[in-house]
């Protein structure tokens, strides 16, 4: 079979017109769209039978499909693909949703997480779709500040503050015998070292500098310090983190329960980040807008859902993270494209100007 700009360009008018409003009609309504239907908006007048014997080449060609026998006709993955490469027009980003997403990054919160989170809680609601934000990872970020806070007798929490105005936190559990003073002094040796070193580049620091004074350092102090940095760099840890917003959005659309499944458990695996990782991968490949529709990536394929995706950038102008929208594969693609690259940018713009 001819590759899918082949088939675009040997497409005559009426085939091409034909296709073109068939999955127009079907991202407008969700449902097939019949003969009778095109003759009504078709710009040349052609009887339903012509467009029949169009719509039935069409199929042939896997562009097509027919969920019913007397249905009308629905677009293919390859046929949405085609569609989405070849035809799709985007439209310029609308007024209102340029001001709802500038607005989510207004004021002087210092909290880029907060700040990240109300961006996907926008653009979930402008999209009406689930809007997926991966926070970029601060391994390389460098350090401000670093405390030890004690919560119970078997729990601590370390606080990390970056340059940036980044915060986070981890628990974890602190050597038995803690004290208020041995909290300060893991503290205060650690600050010492921190600031303008990345989270990489001062554990190294720490680990020399305990092995050099390893005589002078408190014991509790020490083993403190050890495990809460180890909470931050230990085997397979990472600061990465996917915010999920809108997950109603896509759990309400589809009308099956097989439907309603596959895309609970799309969620269950993103919530429990097992394909973060491939996440931001799919961005790798160049900049601006990618789109993913249905199997064309094994981590939508088992939920039929179509993801519109875009990395954003440092000042270095290297990808730290990436913004999407997931929802069916009847997307709007001409409206969401321009709202995920503005976004994108947006994000880019925050990171840059705090970094």
């Amino acid at each position: 079979m001819p590759d899918k700009t082949t088939l675009i360009e040997e497409m005559n008018i009426r085939s091409r017109e034909v296709f073109r409003r068939v999955v127009e009609g079907y991202l407008e309504t969700g449902t097939p769209v019949g003969s009778r239907t095109l003759t009504r908006t078709m710009s040349e007048q052609v009887s339903a039978a012509t467009i029949r014997n169009v719509m039935q080449d069409l199929e042939y060609l896997g562009l097509l499909g027919s969920p019913h026998i007397s249905a009308g006709r629905v677009p293919t993955q390859l046929g949405l693909r085609m569609f989405v490469d070849g035809l799709l027009e985007v439209s310029d980003l609308a007024g209102e949703d340029r001001q709802r997403l500038d607005e989510t990054v207004g004021g002087n919160d210092p909290d880029v997480a907060s700040t990240l989170d109300r961006i996907g809680a926008a653009l979930s609601g402008v999209t009406r779709g689930a809007s997926l934000v991966l926070t970029p990872k601060h391994e390389t970020a460098p350090i401000k500040h670093i405390e030890f806070v004690s919560l119970a007798r078997d729990r601590a929490l370390v606080v990390l503050v970056f340059a940036d105005g980044h915060v986070e936190n981890r628990i974890f559990t602190p050597p038995l015998g803690q004290t208020p003073s041995s909290m300060r002094e893991a503290a205060n040796f650690v600050n010492a070292l921190a600031e303008g070193r990345t989270l990489a580049e001062l554990h190294m620091a720490v680990a020399l500098e305990i092995r050099k004074r390893r005589q002078e350092i408190d014991v509790l102090a020490r083993e403190l310090v050890e495990g809460g940095l180890a909470t931050w760099v230990g085997e397979g840890e990472s600061t990465e983190r996917l915010i999920v917003r809108g997950a109603g959005n896509l759990l309400g659309d589809p009308d099956g329960e097989a439907d309603l499944d596959r895309i609970r458990s799309l969620f269950d695996d993103l919530e429990r980040k097992r394909d973060i990782a491939e996440f931001l991968e799919l961005t790798q490949q160049g900049e601006g807008v990618r789109i993913f529709i249905g199997s064309e990536n094994k981590l939508f394929s088992l939920s039929g859902s179509s993801l519109v995706v875009s990395p954003y950038m440092n000042a270095d102008r290297k990808i730290i993270g990436a913004v999407g929208v997931i929802g069916p594969t009847r997307l709007n693609y001409g409206r969401i494209v321009p709202i995920v690259d503005y976004t994108a940018q947006l994000v880019g713009k925050l990171i840059a100007d705090r970094t």
